[in-house]
């Protein structure tokens, strides 16, 4: 009753929202402390070993959930703009739950002791690690650019970069999933014959990656540094918060005089 009359129904779903990331964040934090040993089922321990470490395995996707459901419900029925770093935002979040899944197939004992080691780990690795890092560095790297060097990149050739990236990524890793289910171990020299047809298109999708982020490097990142379109102080609609108060790129000292906070 009080909290309603206080706090709008607008702002308490944003404090909600916050709330749940810290929380979900956090929980991550704490519980990726206890998991360690899901990559050691082969190794003989014993069955009640096993059973913890796939709860707790199990467990953390549950927070890992609510960030995915959190970053979904905030854009939600928001007016969105497709850009390129919003999509590489989404392009993170469709590529890091499929990686997510993949995991948790992985925390299931009996099917992690047949996985183990094989390509199909190497995939999700990578479904993770890519997503969780490259794609969101790129999401910041064009968002924040403009006020990093005072020049706005070229938004074709940054959508150029972002389809080729995701395009090849999955071309590259997703066969892997198919060749660790398979029998295919990873850090082989050779492989048997059945493996060459999916192993050619990962080695074809990870020279199309790679040639990706050369025309990322000579295209988008040295045309920026050199110069171009000036960017205005906030060049996204939506922006907020200080950094899009001050000129791009932003001066020495930030703040002559003390910045009025709304």
């Amino acid at each position: 009753g009080i909290v309603s009359q206080i706090i709008p129904a607008f702002a308490r779903k944003q404090l909600f929202g916050y709330a749940s990331m810290v929380y979900a964040t956090a929980s991550i934090a704490i519980l990726s402390f206890i998991v360690w040993a899901h990559h050691m089922f082969t190794t003989g321990m014993p069955v009640t070993a096993q059973l913890f470490f796939v709860y707790a395995t199990m467990l953390i996707a549950v927070p890992t959930g609510v960030k995915i459901f959190n970053w979904i419900a905030t854009m939600w029925r928001g007016s969105m703009t497709f850009e390129t770093p919003m999509l590489f935002a989404i392009g993170f979040i469709f590529v890091f739950t499929m990686g997510g899944f993949t995991g948790l197939i992985l925390a299931v004992t009996p099917i992690d002791i047949q996985m183990q080691d094989t390509y199909y780990v190497v995939a999700h690795f990578h479904y993770v690690l890519v997503a969780g890092s490259l794609f969101a560095l790129f999401a910041g790297y064009y968002y924040w650019g403009p006020k990093w060097t005072g020049f706005m990149y070229n938004e074709t050739r940054g959508k150029i970069h972002f389809w080729n990236s995701l395009i090849w990524f999955n071309v590259t890793f997703f066969p892997m999933h198919f060749l660790g289910l398979a029998g295919m171990p990873r850090r082989y020299a050779d492989y048997p014959a059945q493996f060459t047809d999916f192993n050619m298109v990962a080695s074809i999708g990870a020279f199309g990656f790679g040639l990706t982020q050369v025309y990322f490097l000579f295209f988008v990142v040295i045309p920026l540094i050199k110069g171009g379109k000036k960017a205005a102080d906030k060049p996204w609609e939506g922006a907020e918060g200080l950094e899009w108060t001050v000129p791009s790129p932003a001066p020495f000292h930030t703040f002559e005089t003390p910045p009025v906070f709304k």
